[in-house]
């Protein structure tokens, strides 16, 4: 995942951009970024930030960078902004999205002319290197961004920032969030709305589903009006939002204590089995204060994450630095654990290895039962969308491996979806089973139907892929 920021101001910019790319860094923990354009045209500043803070990287480009426009990025993979030099002239660029079909890109593009590519990252093509040069095949701005959202296959939000103002592009059916704000010298753009609101800024709007605006210190123009279908990632309330974020007007905080308390509802008969509940830090939190207020069970935190050392929720992609860290951020409440039957409350269930771990964790510090109730469904699909997990394969999700077992292999998307239905046999089946594999007393996955009802925004406008196949 990543998050991004851009200003325009009447004034010098860099605070702003600064500080409201900082406060994005709850969604990416590798690469980070700063673009500005001024007086003396283009500087870029890029730091690998997985063993430092965003701050403490930047803190000396801050001194060093001016201008009056800037974009910012923190990425969980690619080095961004670029600075691009081609026939629209020099233009910095920062995307966030995920691209499906990059083999099939190369060879329309290698077709048609000669052109190379710089940027590697973890030797593959840098997907904003590649957007831009989808961009840069068309003769002007606004329809190359438009051609290269056609054409990847997956999303793509894009801050593109040329002498002249920043363009800010929400992807085709807005899985992803752009939302503007604004105060007396100038205006910003922001993944998250409340990334700006300690700057002095006042919301503006969101941006709509392919919605394409250019952004200066004077003002905002719609250059693309937003499309009518959209498709925003349910996971963003779920698990990837700050709790203090809000996407189509719906708090994320809100939405996970109304999720909490739905999971209480259909769980009335564990009530009187546990002892306390208690939230997976920090995302399964607000679920777990929801549950307890539903439920009467008291609210607890049997563990506390060392937030000096390990401040943000996201992890390292590689799967061998997860589970080390899902080890060491957790510190025991001994207090709080011995002899008691914990009900965990976790935001998701993606391959179950850290929350086996932790639930392992849970019984050595002397836990009587650990009942286990995730916020959202099982995962049967690998999201196409925004890069929820690298996964390379579906077959690392707990639950497909499961279905893989029952079915001898033999899995087709009808049986599939009969899995992804909580009132059929084999839902239930796959349920017990992970329950059993990762040694949880009790399993039981929060419904689709009430974690959209949670939200309280139409089925039809949500991305719900990663539950039950849907486009």
């Amino acid at each position: 995942m990543s998050g991004f920021f851009a200003a325009a101001s009447k004034s010098d910019c860099v605070f702003d951009l600064f500080y409201g790319t900082d406060y994005h860094s709850h969604l990416g923990t590798r690469r980070a970024g700063m673009a500005v354009y001024g007086k003396y045209g283009f500087n870029r500043a890029i730091h690998n930030i997985e063993n430092s803070p965003f701050r403490t990287k930047f803190s000396s480009d801050l001194a060093e960078m001016e201008g009056y426009m800037g974009i910012g990025c923190i990425s969980d993979y690619d080095p961004q902004p670029l600075i691009v030099r081609s026939h629209h002239g020099t233009y910095a660029i920062a995307t966030i999205g995920k691209v499906n079909n990059t083999k099939q890109i190369l060879e329309t593009i290698f077709a048609g002319s000669r052109t190379h590519f710089l940027e590697m990252s973890g030797g593959e093509i840098n997907k904003t290197e590649l957007t831009a040069t989808l961009i840069n095949q068309k003769d002007n701005l606004i329809e190359g961004i438009q051609y290269a959202q056609e054409q990847i296959d997956g999303s793509m939000s894009i801050f593109l920032m040329t002498p002249d103002a920043v363009y800010c592009a929400r992807d085709r059916l807005g899985r992803t969030p752009v939302v503007l704000g604004k105060k007396e010298d100038g205006f910003c753009a922001s993944f998250e709305s409340f990334a700006y609101l300690n700057l002095g800024y006042d919301d503006v709007r969101e941006l709509g589903p392919g919605e394409i605006i250019a952004m200066t210190p004077d003002g905002i123009t719609t250059l693309v009006s937003p499309g009518k279908k959209m498709r925003i990632c349910t996971f963003l309330w779920v698990y990837y939002g700050y709790p203090s974020s809000r996407y189509e007007g719906v708090s994320v905080e809100e939405m996970r204590c109304k999720c909490g308390a739905m999971l209480a509802r259909r769980d009335r008969e564990t009530w009187s089995r546990i002892d306390t509940v208690a939230g997976v830090p920090d995302s399964g939190i607000a679920h777990a204060i929801g549950y307890s207020n539903e439920s009467g069970v008291p609210f607890s935190r049997p563990f506390i994450k060392y937030t000096p050392t390990w401040p943000r929720s996201f992890m390292p992609p590689t799967q061998s630095k997860r589970d080390l860290i899902a080890r060491m951020k957790l510190i025991p409440v001994h207090e709080l654990i011995r002899g008691r039957s914990l009900l965990l409350i976790d935001d998701s269930i993606v391959r179950g290895t850290q929350l086996r771990e932790t639930t392992e964790f849970l019984y050595n510090s002397g836990a009587r039962e650990v009942h286990v109730r995730p916020a959202c469904p099982p995962l049967l699909f690998g999201c196409k969308y925004i890069s929820f997990s690298r996964s390379t394969s579906e077959m690392e999700l707990i639950a497909r491996r499961v279905i893989d077992d029952e079915e001898d292999g033999k899995v087709d998307r009808t049986i599939l979806e009969d899995y992804a239905n909580p009132d059929s046999d084999r839902y239930h089946r796959m349920v017990d089973e992970i329950g059993r594999r990762l040694g949880f007393s009790s399993l039981a996955f929060n419904r689709l139907d009430d974690m959209i009802e949670s939200i309280g925004i139409d089925k039809n406008q949500l991305c719900t892929y990663c539950w039950d196949g849907r486009e």
